[in-house]
Formats: C-alpha cells, sequence, structure tokens
C-alpha cells in the first residue's frame, strides 16, 4: 500500500516537473480602433439627471400633461368601477328583498357582465395607450437631451458629458465638473427657439 502511495506521489510528481511538450499558443491582440488623447486636455463634465425634470421646462410640461392624462384616466376608471359596483349593489338589494323576478335576475346579471367587460376594454386599451404615449414621451425629451448634450458639449469644449444619477454606473464625481445650471439654462434656451420657430 506504501509502495503505491509512493509510486502514485512519484508519478504526480514528475508529471508537474516536466511541461507538457505541447507548444502553448500565443494569444494575439484583436485588432481595435481606439481614439489615443492625451488626457491632460481631456475635458469631462456632469449634470445631474434628476435636475432635468426640475429645471428643464420643456420636460416639466410634458411630465404635468401625462400627469393630467392619467389622473383623468384614474378618475374614469374609479368613476365606472363606481357605477359596476352600485348597479350590483343596488340590485342585489332588490334581489334579496323579492323584487325581481328570475327573467330580471338574469337581464341584470348580463348587464352587470358587460358593463365589466367594458370596465376591463377601458382599463386595457385606455391603460396601453395611456403607456404609449408617456413612452414617446420620454423617448422625444431623451432626444431632445442627446441632441442638445452634443451642442452644448460642442460649445463648451466638453469631450465627455456625464448624466449623473443615485445609484447609477458613477460612484463619485468631483463637484467642480457640474455644469448641471448651465446645461439646463442651455436646454431652456434651446426649446424655446425650437418653439419660436414653431
Amino acid at each position: 500500500m506504501k509502495i503505491s502511495l509512493y509510486l502514485f506521489s512519484l508519478c504526480f510528481l514528475f508529471s508537474c516537473a516536466n511541461e507538457s511538450s505541447e507548444e502553448k499558443k500565443e494569444l494575439s491582440p484583436t485588432q481595435v480602433n481606439v481614439l489615443e488623447k492625451d488626457t491632460a486636455g481631456l475635458v469631462i463634465a456632469f449634470y445631474y439627471n434628476d435636475s432635468l425634470k426640475e429645471g428643464f421646462t420643456y420636460y416639466k410640461e410634458i411630465d404635468e400633461m401625462v400627469s393630467q392624462k392619467n389622473l383623468s384616466y384614474q378618475n374614469a376608471l374609479q368613476t365606472k368601477t363606481r357605477a359596476l359596483e352600485n348597479f350590483i349593489t343596488k340590485k342585489g338589494a332588490e334581489a334579496n328583498q323579492g323584487l325581481l323576478s328570475q327573467n330580471e335576475i338574469a337581464k341584470i346579471q348580463e348587464k352587470a357582465q358587460r358593463m365589466e367587460a367594458e370596465l376591463m376594454q377601458y382599463q386595457q386599451n385606455e391603460g396601453a395607450r395611456l403607456e404609449a404615449e408617456v413612452m414617446r414621451e420620454l423617448t422625444a425629451i431623451n432626444n431632445k437631451v442627446k441632441a442638445f448634450g452634443k451642442t452644448f458639449s460642442e460649445v463648451n469644449g466638453i469631450d465627455l458629458l456625464l448624466g449623473y444619477a443615485d445609484g447609477g454606473q458613477i460612484n463619485y464625481v468631483n463637484p467642480s465638473m457640474d455644469v448641471t445650471s448651465a446645461f439646463i439654462d442651455f436646454l431652456n434656451n434651446q426649446q424655446e427657439a425650437i418653439e419660436a420657430d414653431l
């Protein structure tokens, strides 16, 4: 037993000491297009994303419009839900008092099912329409911020403009690089120019 353990250990050491005779393949670097730049002249700035919601007038207007539509949708949904609930409660009380015939009860059940189906259809259709509109508006806002951000950066000689948000991928940014208020002013001025041309 000791001899076999000794032979096994010897074989193991021998295999570790002698590298495989196969040659290792060298990895060749992949050709990648990179921009070589002297980082001493690199200009980086950032803005707080949350501040755009508060300071960019166009964003606030769209947000207010969407909020009003959402409130209107919620109110209509509550009104339709209450109407259904009131109908069921009222007719249920009449049925419990024995004021309705079997034929009337069947018609009431059909009407309640129709009302419920209409409510569900309204909720699905209007909810989906409102959600699609919100996505369109957010996309429009993001496109404006992106386009205006490019122009702002070109005008101000900024090489890299970052949008900073809590919980984002950027852990820390030196406050001296903050251009939030200047960027918001620029966004508002650009939006005013667009609206004046309309």
